[in-house]
């Protein structure tokens, strides 16, 4: 067996079981998928940290930071089921500890340290901890809440579509590229069969579910997606790039890092939690 075909197997082999545990986790419940992105927020807070600090200048602490970034995940969490804002307090103690430990670590660029610090929260932690607000809905007329799996499920399958869809009308037809200066592998002509998949996707959700949104919502969703999740390829692509790496990391055996497979979501999911907030004040 040569590498390249033992190489296919492996990533074949982690892929399944990624979308295995993935999908398993956000259907079983609010609990089971609180505490698997609170995995993955800390691990790709660390795997984040780990990345910036190959700058000669850059020497954040990967240990804070990342249990800030949990901390915040958390406190998302606990507040969508029971409404106690005051959870967010535990996320403060960890950054103002980054903020003042700076002056007396003597580190060779404490602005960098604090920006890749912050940067890390806001481009890692904060998305994945808005899958909780995208995830609870309230009952209209009534104090309770339910949770909605189909939503963040949603948002997942419809970046795999795209990406499914991009790959394959790209091979065969790409002649355009998308942003060739960041990924000239990227076509206009895959995006837009990425595009035409995920949509296509999203009208089985709007068949087996009207409850929540209607076809035009689901598949205003999966532009939303496919679109902005591009854009999040790219922003990673381009980080990589800076930074003259490969890969995020190699947590994931034939698919690189954490942030290598989360990447589109990182924008995609905060696009969704604007356009479902947009949706429900103006268009219930």
């Amino acid at each position: 067996m040569n590498a390249k075909v033992k190489n296919l197997i492996v990533r074949a082999i982690t892929g399944a079981v990624f979308v295995a545990v993935l999908v398993s986790a956000i259907c079983f419940g609010y609990a089971t998928m609180g505490l698997l992105f609170a995995i993955i927020t800390g691990l790709s807070v660390w795997e984040f940290c780990s990345v910036v600090n190959t700058r000669e200048d850059v020497d954040v602490n990967r240990t804070i930071v990342t249990l800030t970034g949990v901390c915040l995940f958390a406190a998302t969490w606990f507040y969508c089921v029971t409404g106690f804002n005051k959870a967010f307090i535990l996320t403060l103690f960890p950054i103002i500890y980054l903020i003042i430990s700076e002056l007396y670590l003597q580190q060779k660029s404490p602005v960098n340290n604090w920006a890749y610090s912050m940067m890390a929260i806001l481009y890692v932690a904060l998305p994945f901890s808005l899958l909780n607000v995208i995830s609870i809905k309230s009952i209209a007329n009534t104090t309770n809440i339910m949770y909605d799996y189909l939503t963040p499920l949603a948002i997942f399958v419809f970046l795999w579509a795209s990406d499914t869809g991009a790959y394959c009308v790209g091979s065969l037809i790409g002649k355009h590229p998308l942003f060739k200066r960041i990924s000239p592998n990227k076509s206009w002509e895959g995006s837009v069969g990425g595009a035409v998949l995920a949509i296509g996707i999203s009208m089985i959700f709007a068949h087996y579910d009207t409850s929540l949104y209607s076809t035009l919502q689901w598949a205003g969703m999966a532009l939303v997606v496919v679109v902005f999740g591009t854009w999040g390829d790219l922003v990673e692509s381009l980080m990589k790039r800076q930074l003259g790496i490969k890969d995020s990391g190699n947590i994931l055996p034939g698919h690189g890092g954490m942030l290598d497979r989360f990447d589109s979501s990182l924008i995609a999911i905060p696009a969704v939690a604007l356009y479902l907030a947009i949706c429900e004040s103006y268009f219930r």
